[in-house]
């Protein structure tokens, strides 16, 4: 049930600021004082001659000297100025890295799997268990009819949001696996618009994880999407409610990639029906083809080609 503990990007606390206590030193500060060697003197020692004073700070840096020597590869001499100045000098790379171990822990922290979440899991593991299926709408109100002793109405509520916004469940939305009822049966197919934001909100939690450009795969989905649900543009914008120009641009590029697709099996349709080959395999041996790009695209097609081509068989006995 771990799966249960993804989280919206937008749910992702930002990095804490560094507090002022923990500033490193600045060299302005370093100078200031040395500025000013007296400043740590007694009155006493002030009010000695200047040579008495001289002859002591000589044995003093002298002093200082040699302990620096001794603690040389171990950093035990080196000045606090230095080491602010270090500090400071440190790469942003690894204060980024730094600070972004801390925000991952903090999301760890606060990551907790709703208890009823388990009790669901147990009494349905077909919808709740190892595979997350998408669950008809009203099943909160079936749950309770079934278990009002052991779900409580409020609690409930918050597990199933939960559930439905891991990213297991998601990804079942986003292949569109048909709705299911507490019995484990197929009750009704997706709406296009769960579909589709279900994808979209992979995709800005995946490609918030990776370097890669993850754009194509989002935009070749969308296009499955598109082709399954058999609406026009019109229809799909109107159906998925976005009106965000970005929104539109990725829906307008993702109806692109299914003219081009539709285009591609017509044309390979036409090819298939020309070369006189019997069977899909033959034909993508013939042009050099990927079997499983031809068997893709040209899968249900070619099926029906080839069996309105087959000779049929004849009914009429054979006379001796």
């Amino acid at each position: 049930m771990s799966d249960h503990n993804d989280t919206p990007f937008h749910d992702t606390p930002a990095p804490a600021a560094p507090s002022n206590a923990d500033a490193a030193p600045t060299a302005s500060d370093a100078g200031a004082a040395e500025s000013a060697p007296e400043a740590g003197l007694t009155r006493g020692e002030r009010s000695q001659p200047s040579d008495e004073r001289s002859e002591e700070r000589s044995d003093e840096r002298s002093q200082r000297r040699r302990r620096a020597g001794r603690g040389k590869g171990s950093g035990a001499g080196r000045p606090p100025a230095a080491e602010g100045a270090q500090a400071e000098r440190q790469p942003q790379a690894q204060r980024q890295n730094q600070g972004k171990g801390q925000n991952a822990a903090q999301r760890n922290a606060g990551r907790k799997v709703h208890p009823l979440l388990e009790t669901l899991a147990g009494l349905y593991p077909h919808l709740f268990g190892a595979r997350f299926l998408p669950l008809k709408r009203g099943i909160y109100e079936d749950l309770l009819a079934r278990h009002a002793e052991v779900l409580p109405g409020d609690e409930l509520k918050v597990a199933l949001g939960q559930h439905a916004r891991s990213t297991r469940y998601l990804d079942a939305i986003a292949n569109r696996v048909p709705r299911h009822d507490l019995d484990g049966q197929p009750v009704e197919e997706l709406a296009p618009d769960h579909v589709h934001h279900a994808i979209v909100e992979l995709f800005k939690r995946r490609q918030g994880r990776t370097q890669e450009d993850l754009r194509p795969q989002l935009v070749a989905r969308l296009a499955d999407a598109i082709g399954a649900s058999g609406l026009e543009r019109m229809d799909y914008v109107q159906q998925v409610r976005v009106a965000q120009p970005d929104a539109l641009a990725l829906i307008d590029e993702a109806f692109t990639e299914h003219g081009r697709r539709l285009a591609r099996r017509e044309a390979l349709q036409r090819a298939f029906e020309a070369s006189g080959q019997p069977t899909v395999e033959a034909f993508a041996a013939m042009y050099g083809m990927d079997l499983g790009e031809a068997r893709r695209v040209l899968g249900k097609q070619a099926s029906k080609v080839a069996t309105a081509s087959a000779p049929a068989s004849s009914e009429t006995p054979t006379e001796a």
